[in-house]
């Protein structure tokens, strides 16, 4: 079945021999009867282990990303934590992407580390980096590609194809592509992870996490740490991100042709030194986003002039595109990364990975893009 036709229905086949729902009902039972002590009744005990509604989203994340099985978490860093805790041991070591998203690099430094876990940040659009980083007790390679917030874009095959060569996993984040646009499995990566928050909700009202895999080993360890650790999301929030993939494949088509056009618009201006989107000729590597990617996405960022005091007057005379953290959902939001996403991470360890105060990250919605670029133009002048 095409993509579409999986997001629709992957996971909410009617059964007939019940109820017939066309659409999963929220199952708020916390707990499940049995018969018989030692046979849960159709594999379910406690909404912790399992719970019917969350067994329809994991079953259609797994459908979406080209994988055996998916699991869902209460937040994209419930999923990373979850998965790096199943996977990973004392004295082991990850090669990560030196651009990564703020959250994921607190979880590396202020916590991992405390459990005997080294990393090392490497430019992973240079494969060879990658290589070189390797090291006798390197257990994963961490990438996401694009990246949040300078969109740039690691070659998975490659890097996955180099980690299997040291017998080393690759995990991708594939949050700002959409499992739409790229599937990391398809290109040899382990393991594909997503806060689901973004554009598989993909209407700001739902927080929640997914890890999608098809090694055995890994979705035993992480099943078993799923239930043990317990950071799952509600029947209601697992109902609510069912109901937003439905329509991944339609929005992400719009997302990318709206970015396309606010990107174009604001390399025009004079206002900004740069713009970073795999979609513009001028990414440095717009040929591994053609090849890679289905489309360049909804996500985009620009080097402002003037720094701090000209981005601070910018946001605050934007009206259609509002000034908030997170991205994905059907309306358009703008962040300063040095001050919100990013915030946790030293100054001069940002400014060296390129995210300076003048950068601005765009998150553009499914709005009519020309009031978007009205929006824009209007702020600028």
């Amino acid at each position: 079945m095409g993509f579409g036709t999986r997001a629709v229905h992957a996971g909410e086949e009617p059964d007939l021999s019940a109820s017939g729902d066309v659409v999963v009902p929220v199952h708020l039972s916390s707990t499940f009867a049995r018969r018989n002590a030692e046979k849960p009744t159709r594999g379910l005990e406690y909404s912790r282990t399992g719970n019917p509604t969350r067994l329809a989203l994991e079953r259609r994340l797994a459908s979406l990303e080209n994988a055996k099985h998916a699991l869902a978490f209460s937040s994209g860093m419930a999923a990373e934590t979850t998965l790096l805790l199943s996977v990973l041991k004392k004295g082991q070591h990850v090669v990560a992407g030196s651009d990564l998203y703020g959250g994921t690099v607190r979880l590396f430094e202020t916590a991992l580390k405390k459990f005997g876990v080294s990393f090392s940040y490497v430019d992973v659009r240079k494969p060879e980096s990658v290589r070189k980083a390797l090291q006798d007790n390197t257990k994963l390679i961490w990438v996401e590609s694009p990246t949040n917030p300078l969109l740039q874009l690691c070659d998975i095959r490659t890097v996955s194809r180099i980690g299997k060569e040291m017998g080393v996993m690759t995990v991708v984040d594939n949050t700002f592509a959409s499992p739409y646009l790229q599937n990391p499995l398809d290109l040899g990566a382990t393991i594909a992870v997503h806060s689901t928050t973004k554009y598989i909700g993909g209407h700001s009202d739902v927080v929640g996490g997914a890890l999608m895999t098809s090694d055995e080993d890994v979705f035993g360890s992480v099943k078993f740490n799923q239930n043990a650790l317990g950071a799952v999301p509600s029947p209601f929030d697992c109902f609510l991100t069912l109901r937003g993939s439905k329509t991944l494949h339609v929005r992400m088509q719009r997302h990318s042709e709206n970015a396309m056009k606010v990107a174009e618009f604001l390399s025009r201006r004079d206002e900004f030194s740069e713009v970073h989107y795999p979609g513009l000729k001028s990414h440095p590597q717009f040929s591994l986003g053609k090849r890679q990617m289905k489309m360049p996405g909804g996500m985009l960022s620009a080097e402002m002039k003037g720094g701090m005091p000209s981005v601070r007057r910018f946001l605050a005379r934007l009206n259609v595109f509002s000034l908030a953290e997170s991205l994905g959902g059907v309306e358009s939001l703008v962040e300063h990364p040095a001050t919100m996403t990013h915030a946790s991470i030293p100054k001069a360890r940002r400014e060296e990975n390129g995210v300076g105060d003048g950068l601005v990250r765009f998150s553009v919605g499914i709005e009519d893009v020309d009031d978007l670029i009205a929006d824009l133009e209007s702020a600028l002048s």
